[in-house]
């Protein structure tokens, strides 16, 4: 490899947390115009590895060069200066300012103290129009779809002027539409001499993107390949050290008639008043998984929200095991709820993983006696579900701020089944989370559909969502187009359907769900 094409080398970095070895020696280099993928489980050491790059941790050892030149990254700032910038996973935006507040925070004044916004009204519009960005800078941040939000932090990015490119599991809020023409402009800056470094767990879009690909295990450089060269299956195995199966499983079929959850009438709005689900009606029963498919925005959402009590509908009824719902379902017997933001509606990330494990129970015998809080039971109780999901984590009383994603999205979903619910709502459940990650949460809620909890399933990835369902319902603009059997649906049928052709719709037998 010509040394003279290398834009950055990071050189026998290491990083250590409490009781954790995040990064352990790692080499790591960037070309000139070159997308670099880096591929690792949950915890590997990824997203520490280019904090580290952007100045938000310092490394215990090891150098960073800059075309040759050995660098001191004490902060963002400086980063920037260097012409390195991150998308981050959560995005770093400030929701009650404008689109246009936040391209422009953080950047010095030409004329302090005043802000001289019109001359950044110009440049943005010239870059959303260079990449066909129909973003408003007037827009406040809290209305903006997730997809945009993740447009907005490239063209902050773009806005300074970055010549190294880190995005962090870009594609974790776009749907697959959105996934290629994210794909198309990363190769278009890549094209244009920008250096992009790819954090990824999808095999696919690795092979899609990456020109090399370089693999972290256990905070450990594993290997760089070229991914043209190699197969998902030699990628999986080196992510994680054993083969990985996510196709679909056998099951014994149901033959449960108990409704579990009878939904009749549906309608409510979203966070921004427009109408999220119309009438919506739908029974699932004991002992199934009921996948939801559909392009994310049409209603999911707002479907998990209501059936967990957290948004109140306009009109129409939920009913849990014959219980209407009338507000938060604080029972756990009866519900678990995996949200599809885990940081914002799950979490608690000041709190440790053990006093998470325990949000939903910790009023309830043994945690609590005569008004004190049990360290010792919550502590047993948390490190039993720590093992049985295998979530990283130092100890059971660490933050659960320092988790890795997918290990925080393993505190979700181990205690929201641990009360082995009569019905489990799924929303996203595996968004951002890995190979490895993955099927454990499939072999979790298959194992809740087999003890006879119903569970609804609502995934963007139409692949899982067909790998794991009983039966799939479709969505399209807070409706249900139709139903289909999971064993023998048909990929193309449901694409039509989530497009909303209603000719194909009324094909479909069982569209009353």
């Amino acid at each position: 490899m010509d040394r003279a094409d290398i834009v950055l080398r990071m050189v026998g970095i290491t990083k250590t947390f409490p009781g954790i070895l995040a990064n352990d020696d790692i080499d790591f280099d960037v070309k000139k115009g070159e997308v670099h993928g880096l591929l690792g489980e949950n915890g590997a050491g990824k997203t520490t590895l280019m904090n580290i790059l952007y100045g938000l941790h310092q490394p215990d050892s090891g150098e960073i060069l800059i075309n040759g030149d050995k660098v001191e990254i004490a902060s963002p700032r400086q980063a920037n200066n260097l012409g390195i910038g991150m998308v981050h996973q959560h995005f770093m935006l400030v929701e009650n300012l404008t689109v246009l507040q936040n391209i422009v925070l953080g950047l010095p004044l030409k004329r302090p103290p005043l802000l001289d916004l019109g001359s950044a009204r110009a440049r943005f519009k010239d870059l959303a129009n260079e990449y066909g960005l129909g973003l408003d800078p007037s827009t406040p941040i809290w209305q903006l779809p997730m997809g945009d939000r993740q447009w907005l932090e490239i063209l902050k990015l773009l806005f300074r002027d970055v010549q190294i490119l880190v995005f962090d599991e870009p594609s974790s809020v776009l749907v697959s539409s959105q996934v290629e023409r994210l794909f198309e402009t990363i190769r278009s800056l890549a094209d244009r001499g920008r250096s992009i470094i790819f954090i990824s767990h999808k095999l696919g879009e690795m092979k899609k993107i990456a020109n090399r690909v370089t693999v972290l295990r256990d905070g450990r450089v594993v290997g760089t390949v070229d991914p043209q060269g190699a197969t998902s299956t030699k990628l999986a195995r080196m992510m994680v050290g054993r083969e990985v199966f996510l196709d679909r499983r056998p099951r014994l079929p149901s033959t449960s008639k108990q409704v579990v959850l009878a939904v009749d009438g549906l309608s409510c709005r979203d966070d921004r008043g427009i109408r999220a689900l119309r009438d919506l009606s739908m029974n699932v029963y004991g002992g199934e998984i009921v996948g939801v498919a559909g392009v994310d925005g049409n209603g999911q959402k707002e479907l998990a929200e209501c059936i967990a009590g957290l948004r109140k509908p306009t009109k129409g009824t939920i009913q849990i095991c014959s219980k209407t719902v009338r507000g938060v379902i604080r029972d756990p017997s009866l519900l678990g709820f995996i949200p599809e933001d885990r940081v914002k509606t799950g979490l608690v990330l000041g709190f440790g993983v053990a006093e998470n494990m325990i949000l939903k129970t910790f009023t309830e015998s043994p945690f609590i006696q005569h008004g004190i809080m049990q360290g010792d039971a919550i502590r047993q109780e948390a490190n039993a579900l720590i093992k049985e999901y295998d979530i990283m984590t130092s100890n059971s009383m660490a933050p659960v701020r320092f988790l890795s994603g997918g290990n925080q999205q393993k505190v979700v979903v181990a205690r929201e089944l641990s009360g082995n619910p009569k019905l489990v709502v799924a929303s996203q459940a595996t968004r951002g989370l890995d190979v490895g990650a993955i099927e454990g949460v499939h072999m979790a809620l298959l194992r809740e559909r087999n003890r006879g909890a119903a569970v609804i399933f609502i995934s963007a990835e139409l692949s899982e969502v067909m790998a794991l369902s009983d039966r799939i319902i479709v969505m399209f603009e807070g409706q249900i187009m139709g139903e289909l059997d999971g064993e023998s649906a048909d990929v193309d049928l449901i694409g039509e359907l989530m497009m909303g052709h209603s000719e194909v719709a009324g094909m479909v037998a069982g569209i009353a769900v």
